[in-house]
């Protein structure tokens, strides 16, 4: 078969890229991952955005000193959907992929909802993380305290993204909206396009149309168990940083929500919280380097205090 993802990442990268996959439940979890080595890294991207392509940017450059893997969630890309979709579906599957995907333990890098599930499975199994890069990661308490049209504005975009795969536009506005991004992966106008293309098979499916509109059904839903669930279990005693973004919405929100990430990374013994100005929420997009940059200081510290071989 043909892997449009693939294909456009090894050709932007210019090494090889592989495709992997993991059984759970009699679903298929897939993603794509690039280099060799221990602790392997695992990516685990925002809501609705298909994994194996939000860390094109990302990938090459941990790539070069480890293994790493970007993984799209159930129903997201190349990932069969899970009914019902639910909190203990997609941790589940999130703990499942760092098990099969092999030599646990890892380090989980999670963008904004990402972020959020690398916590959950990172408290629910600390055996399995070995640190965590939390790229503005998504906040329960911040958004439970969203105005309500807010908390629809996400629903109602899932809702048009519906709307147009269903009347044929959507792989139009996929475009778009990515574009930007494959403009700033590469000056060649034949990589943007194949990098489109992959983007666009990724949406081409009802079932991963229909994923925007879900997963923020989901979240909302589930700001009560995602609470319950805080203040039962702990972050694991690893290597934590928090970066967080500046810009792109109201200063007042912005600022409680990076107030809530200093917190979180002031909360365990090996926390760092990194601002980074000038920056919107799509720091995957905008700000790689300091993406992997922080990927390789967790890989330093934990490389720092493993035992000596005998």
């Amino acid at each position: 078969m043909d892997d449009v993802v693939v294909h456009a990442l090894n050709t932007l990268m210019g090494r090889t890229v592989r495709r992997g996959e993991a059984r759970r439940d009699g679903r298929a979890l897939r993603w794509i991952e690039a280099g060799s080595g221990r602790p392997t890294v695992i990516c685990d991207a925002a809501l609705g955005e298909p994994g194996s392509l939000a860390w094109a940017g990302i990938m090459p450059l941990v790539a070069a000193r480890t293994r790493v893997l970007a993984y799209d969630r159930a129903g997201i890309g190349a990932s069969d959907p899970v009914t019902p979709l639910s909190l203990a579906a997609q941790t589940g599957d999130l703990a499942a992929v760092i098990r099969q995907a092999g030599n646990p333990p890892c380090i989980l890098v999670g963008h904004s909802l990402g972020g959020l599930f690398a916590q959950l499975v990172a408290m629910a199994h600390p055996d399995l993380v070995s640190g965590l890069v939390l790229v503005d990661p998504a906040e329960e308490q911040f958004l439970a305290a969203l105005p309500p049209e807010e908390a629809r504005r996400g629903i109602t975009l899932g809702e048009t993204v519906l709307s147009q795969y269903a009347d044929g536009t959507l792989d139009g506005l996929v475009r778009d909206t990515f574009r930007p991004f494959a403009r700033s992966l590469t000056d060649d106008p034949q990589v943007q396009a194949l990098i489109l293309d992959a983007y666009g098979s990724c949406y081409a499916k009802e079932s991963q149309a229909r994923m925007v509109r879900d997963e923020h059904q989901l979240i909302f839903g589930s700001l009560p168990a995602i609470r319950r669930l805080r203040a039962e279990g702990t972050l694991p005693d690893v290597p934590v940083v928090v970066l967080s973004a500046t810009t792109g919405g109201p200063r007042e929100q912005r600022e409680v929500w990076t107030s809530y990430h200093a917190a979180l990374a002031a909360s365990v013994p090996r926390g760092r919280h990194i601002v980074l100005a000038d920056t919107s929420h799509a720091i995957n997009q905008e700000r790689p380097g300091e993406i992997a940059e922080a990927i390789k200081e967790v890989i330093k510290e934990i490389q720092a205090s493993a035992p000596p071989l005998r």
